[in-house]
């Protein structure tokens, strides 16, 4: 199968309505938001035609995405997700928001580890709850902090947001990680809910371990928005190893769309060898990327990542504000790494969910703009 990243002219994408496309003058290269440059997977597309045919535009029912994810994570992961403990929902974030109501006290705290991604700090500081960071030690958990962290937040149940894999740095992190985290909420009262949003943009050569393969307590949101450009059609599941999920309130079931449901069903069921070609491609653009900045913008530091579609770029040898000083003096627009929490100054995250093209356009750009 062709990549699906080399198959959308820069011609066509700026025809697209979507934010990505809207957010910034026409002279811009956009690569900042989380959406690919891609066209839908033929097997989606043709399953939401089909129901257009057929005036299929009613409200979701049934539990065929749940069932589609079940079977894509034993075949991909071996892991026999617990599908009688999941609940629709209509995304991640919003999953998040009603499973830290579900699970934690009032007013507890939620725990994040960043740099991490900017809706962690933004969704629950509109619930009216504090954030504690336990930041990452060189991309990855550290346990030692999670621990000091745990053990001194007073709180009545205070939860543990963990991003896996991890967006912006696209690190995977390991069972052994993992089952040390699990330990550690255990010992301490600390729920942890998973976002796994990105689990299948894991190279094939690494592997994700879900998070509920190691915590029996543990809670996890998965979507198949992110690993076949889905945002347009929300709806993500809710999965738990309890039986917590059986108190979320009835309306929560009323968010995804029912063109989500099919979508996204459609995707995990048939869609594998679409999200193949499209995970041999995303290596390609990671030592695309690494080439480009290593001949023409050393001073940026890079280390290619085995998840998802973003790039973590350490610019503070350039700027102090590199995202506004590449898109003023380069034309090319990336994510301030500032959004993402302590550890993220200095730094930019960089959408390589595009063509090979539009990289080397970029960086030329990034390059000529010093």
């Amino acid at each position: 199968m062709l990549n699906p990243l080399a198959q959308v002219s820069l011609e066509r994408l700026r025809r697209r309505t979507s934010v990505k496309w809207r957010q910034f003058p026409d002279d811009v290269l956009p690569l900042w938001v989380a959406e690919m440059d891609v066209d839908l997977a033929e097997p989606v597309k043709q399953a939401i035609v089909d129901a257009l045919d057929l005036g299929d535009t009613g409200y979701p029912a049934g539990t065929a995405y749940q069932e589609a994810l079940a079977a894509f994570a034993e075949q991909r992961w071996g892991w026999k997700l617990p599908l009688e403990r999941t609940a629709l929902v209509s995304d991640v974030m919003l999953g998040i928001v009603e499973l830290i109501k579900l699970v934690s006290g009032p007013g507890a705290p939620v725990i994040v580890s960043p740099p991490v991604y900017p809706p962690f700090y933004l969704f629950v500081q509109s619930m009216g709850r504090a954030v504690v960071e336990a930041p990452l030690r060189l991309g990855r958990l550290d346990l030692n902090v999670l621990e000091w962290t745990f053990q001194h937040v007073k709180a009545d149940r205070p939860v543990y947001l963990l991003c896996n894999p991890q967006n912006p740095t696209g690190t995977v992190h390991t069972a052994e990680e993992l089952t040390a985290l699990a330990r550690l909420a255990e010992t301490y009262g600390v729920r942890v809910i998973a976002d796994e949003i990105h689990a299948p943009l894991v190279s094939r050569s690494t592997g994700f371990v879900p998070y509920l393969s190691v915590d029996e307590n543990g809670m996890s949101l998965m979507s198949a928005s992110k690993g076949w450009n889905l945002a347009a059609m929300r709806a993500a599941v809710a999965i738990s190893n309890t039986d917590d999920l059986a108190r979320l309130p009835e309306e929560v079931s009323h968010g995804p769309s029912h063109f989500g449901t099919i979508a996204h069903a459609a995707a995990l069921r048939e869609g594998g060898e679409w999200l193949d070609a499209l995970l041999a491609g995303l290596d390609d653009n990671r030592k695309l990327l690494k080439n480009l900045l290593t001949e023409h913008l050393p001073g940026i530091g890079y280390e290619p990542s085995e998840a998802t579609f973003l790039a973590w770029l350490d610019c503070r040898a350039i700027s102090d504000d590199p995202a506004a000083f590449f898109v003023e003096r380069g034309r090319v627009a990336l994510m301030s790494g500032a959004e993402f929490g302590s550890g993220g100054a200095g730094h930019v995250r960089f959408n390589i969910g595009t063509s090979p093209e539009i990289i080397t356009e970029a960086v030329h750009r990034m390059a000529a703009s010093r």
